[in-house]
């Protein structure tokens, strides 16, 4: 499963056709809060399948000093269940190694399973982002 940084107009491109897909499609996210002042600072990342089509997206940016911020973590709706949420998050994950020594992270109640099960730890109460349920979360990286 090929994860790469978008570090190209066209991989970026990708990226954003994913996470439109997800987040204002699918889950009713406002465009305006899709896009935000965070874009031009965050390493982004974009899954492939075996055709060469874009599924899954991620990004990551400087949160505070030694801890990055996990974010837009997505994958298309009929890809899930196939390993592209481990995936990206390997790749996010390994590059976050070489700036941060945590990882800080706002889960979508459903998806805070698949984070605890990477070793997240979930912090405070439950609080709305975008009109969705979510919780904070964090990791050590070794």
């Amino acid at each position: 499963m090929p994860v790469v940084r978008a570090d190209t107009e066209q991989r970026y491109e990708d990226a954003l056709s994913v996470r439109y897909a997800v987040f204002v499609d699918e889950q009713g996210v406002p465009e305006d809060l899709e896009v935000d002042e965070h874009e031009d600072d965050a390493t982004h990342f974009v899954a492939y399948d075996e055709d060469g089509a874009p599924v899954g997206a991620a990004r990551l940016r400087e949160y505070d000093d030694g801890v990055g911020k996990v974010e837009r973590v997505a994958v298309l709706e009929a890809r899930r269940g196939e390993g592209y949420g481990d995936a990206l998050m390997d790749a996010l994950e390994d590059a976050a190694r070489e700036r941060y020594d945590e990882l800080y992270l706002h889960a979508q109640l459903p998806a805070a399973r698949f984070y605890d099960r990477r070793g997240y730890e979930r912090e405070g109460d439950q609080f709305e982002e975008a009109g969705i349920p979510h919780v904070a979360m964090r990791k050590h990286l070794d």
